[in-house]
């Protein structure tokens, strides 16, 4: 695999791969379909990015995260690797030109959201393509047992179809055993193959603390562990007064949630990355994809669903190798509300089938219509209509989703849409500022169409090409728009809801035993599994999350809080064990004398006798009294460095 070596030489700069990135490689180049288990942080990109330039034709990405594919793009293409993406809010000319572009052969990698793949004229496009593999980010997420089940991950398997020699390397850093399987058997592998990264995190310390005020267990940790952190709570709510309350403490604060509009998400993570504000205080729509390898500590304030998301999201301290901290608080209220987690989950079908006929209703959609239609969904507006609980509607929305009855989607056509008002020789007669005049010669050398229709586009994109404040562009097509040059419609950046299917009689929606009855089992498991985790004191903490996924890795961390304990009991029997011999050099003790000279506590004291009598150092002179043996020499050197 000499070429590989070269290719990542001559790319990147590195001069030797990370652990299993080139056994992965090798499996790709020889073929072979392949599921790799990479822990957060592990360099899964490099695994199919490297084999795509070994290949003839073109690697198709698929990924859920639109910010990943566009980043990873940018960043290929400063390096020399032609690269290009296909994702929400791109005109159909655009993506004709990518298609084109990939086709002739100029492009290695391409990269698409799942979603693309739900419309059979794309992938009737993608058939033309000369492809040499397949490669499947977050690949859990096409397993409806796993804990991030998307449908829309369910259409990759008919590009396996159309592409039965091409390759599929599936990526994922979290998977059950029954999931892993489960991954193979959707993704149409040839041979079930499989292989395991290392989930061992030598850096990072597992701390589970029980903690009645919250907000002052988080203050007084990142007050104690300096550096760069993300504090997970559940409630959207959470973010914005956490936040503030540790900004009011001295403690650069800025928080995350899918309701917060686009802009001021990207700009907060934006911040975040690069220092300017310390901590991130996010529901779990933060992180994925966010490649920061100085965080310090991840603080989960609520306990999560699964130890898979847990697993995830904690994984994303310590990524430069320092030590790092995973905290998860728990008191009795949280661990209450963890087992209730399961009902409010999974309501009763007559429930659901109730959230469903007012979600019709609020579409304004008749029985038997609205086959492929998509319509703009605003839970919060929703909730606050019907007086219903907003756990229950979204509850209802995943199974009604998993079911195949409708779609959550942020369609393109929620994105920004722009077309021109004037023909191209009025433009240029135009006396327009800086800003307005780039603005406009961008729009009509990129946006083909726009003089006869709206052509939608991703704000942050232009801005970012432009080089200018995503809200000095708002500000600019706002301008253009005033003096009736363009028509311009801003994204309003609501999800929408797709119905696959007309609206039916709430009484025919129905679940199967698998969508509703197996789930709730295998969710079940999954929060017995985070119960065990935040309430075990004796087991080592990585140990436990390792055997969850079924890895035979058996090794105590050494510096999580259960093994941190366990060492301080340890060094204070061997200080108890180090006193007990230098006493019974000077002759036989009775037990009751021993011990009293000892001045311990009795499970201390019989501990440490037991392992010296099992040891073969002292023995019994009598029933109740205890000398060294004759053979034993006392060496007090063996107690100067215990272990720390």
């Amino acid at each position: 695999m000499g070429k590989a070596l070269d290719i990542l030489k001559a790319y990147w700069g590195y001069t030797s791969f990370r652990p299993m990135q080139l056994e992965i490689i090798e499996q790709v180049v020889m073929g072979n379909d392949l599921l790799a288990m990479l822990p957060t942080g592990g360099g899964k990109s490099l695994t199919f990015q490297v084999p795509a330039l070994m290949k003839e034709g073109v690697c198709i990405v698929v990924t859920p995260l639109i910010a990943l594919m566009k980043d990873q793009v940018e960043n290929l293409n400063k390096i020399g690797i032609a690269a290009d993406a296909i994702y929400s809010g791109m005109d159909n000319s655009h993506i004709m030109s990518v298609l084109n572009k990939v086709a002739a052969g100029k492009s290695k990698l391409l990269y698409i959201s799942p979603e693309r793949l739900a419309s059979e004229r794309f992938q009737n496009y993608l058939s033309i393509l000369p492809v040499s593999m397949i490669a499947v980010d977050e690949a859990h997420c096409i397993s409806q047992w796993g804990y991030d089940f998307r449908p829309s991950y369910l259409q990759i398997a008919q590009i396996k179809e159309r592409f039965p020699n091409a390759p599929v390397l599936a990526l994922t850093a979290t998977a059950t055993k029954r999931v892993a399987r489960d991954i193979q058997l959707r993704l149409g592998f040839r041979e079930f193959n499989v292989m395991y990264g290392t989930f061992r995190r030598e850096n990072l310390s597992y701390v589970v603390r029980e903690a009645n005020d919250k907000n002052g267990e988080v203050l007084r940790i990142l007050q104690r562990v300096m550096g760069c952190a993300i504090v997970y709570v559940r409630k959207r709510a959470s973010t914005l007064e956490l936040s503030d309350y540790l900004s009011k403490k001295g403690i650069a604060a800025l928080p995350y949630n899918a309701t917060l509009s686009m802009e001021v998400r990207n700009n907060n993570q934006k911040r975040w990355i690069r220092g300017e504000v310390r901590v991130m205080v996010a529901t779990n729509a933060f992180g994925m994809g966010i490649d920061k390898p100085d965080v310090r500590s991840v603080i989960h304030y609520d306990i999560p669903d699964s130890p898979e998301a847990y697993f995830q999201e904690a994984g994303r301290a310590g990524r430069d190798g320092l030590r790092s901290y995973a905290v998860l608080l728990v008191n009795k209220p949280s661990l209450s509300a963890l087992k209730a987690r399961v009902a409010k989950q999974y309501p009763s079908k007559e429930k659901i089938r109730a959230v469903y006929d007012m979600i019709c209703d609020y579409c304004g959609l008749a029985e038997g219509y609205g086959t492929d239609s998509l319509f703009p969904f605003d839970i919060d507006r929703f909730t606050s209509i019907y007086k219903v609980a907003p756990e229950l509607v979204s509850a209802s929305i995943t199974l009604l989703q998993n079911a195949g009855y409708i779609e959550m989607t942020d369609s393109a056509r929620n994105s920004s849409r722009v077309s021109l008002l004037i023909n191209s020789r009025e433009v240029r007669m135009l006396n327009l500022g800086h800003n307005e005049e780039i603005l406009l010669e961008y729009i009509m050398r990129n946006f083909q169409g726009v003089f006869s229709h709206f052509v939608y586009f991703d704000e942050q994109e232009v801005a970012d090409r432009l080089g200018i404040e995503r809200t000095v562009l708002y500000d600019t097509f706002l301008a253009l728009s005033r003096d009736s040059i363009i028509s311009y419609v801003p994204g309003d950046n609501r999800w929408s809801i797709r119905f696959n299917e007309p609206r039916l009689p709430a009484s025919y929606i129905n679940f199967s035993h698998a969508i509703y009855e197996d789930r709730i089992a295998i969710y079940k498991e999954r929060i017995d599994a985070m119960y065990a985790y935040a309430t075990e004191a004796k087991e080592c903490r990585q140990q436990i999350l390792i055997d969850y996924f079924g890895v035979k890795e058996r090794c105590e961390c050494g510096v999580c809080d259960v093994c941190l304990s366990k060492k301080k009991v340890q060094a204070g029997h061997n200080e108890i064990e180090k006193r007990m011999l230098r006493l019974l050099e000077t002759g036989a003790f009775e037990l009751h004398t021993l011990h009293a000279q000892l001045d311990c506590d009795s499970e201390t004291f019989v501990y440490v006798l037991r392992n010296l009598l099992d040891s073969g150092l002292i023995e019994y002179s009598s029933t109740t009294s205890v000398r060294l043996c004759n053979n034993t020499v006392f060496n007090p050197s063996k107690y100067e460095h215990p272990t720390d």
